[in-house]
């Protein structure tokens, strides 16, 4: 009876230790997917700040289109990569995060 005890205690314990690997590999991920975005951005948009742009389409990305994303830095494969950049910008909650975080910007310039 105690092994049940502590097996119960070690459970959630080992559950925890899995959603905080997971959450890790999401992380490094998003931070590479991040990475190329923001590269991609820049080459599309010269001159424009991307910081902005690449925060939308990573907010707007799905899991699936991250780690594409991320793929095309981890594997070579730019041309997926930047097809996935392009679906997701296209998406009107994109093109909505996009105008509101340069019109939030543009406002606080003016509050100053």
């Amino acid at each position: 009876m105690p092994w049940r005890r502590a097996l119960l205690l070690l459970c959630p314990l080992a559950l925890s230790a899995c959603v905080g690997v997971q959450d890790l590999a999401d992380q490094v991920a998003r931070q590479q997917a991040r990475t190329y975005v923001n590269a991609e951005v820049e080459r599309r948009f010269p001159g424009v700040d991307a910081t902005p742009i690449t925060n939308c389409v990573i907010d707007n990305a799905s899991a699936q289109e991250i780690v594409t994303i991320a793929g095309g830095i981890a594997l070579g494969n730019s041309e997926a990569a930047s097809s996935t950049v392009t679906t997701v910008l296209q998406r009107p909650s994109t093109l909505q995060c996009t105008a509101g975080n340069y019109f939030d910007g543009f406002f606080r310039g003016l509050n100053t």
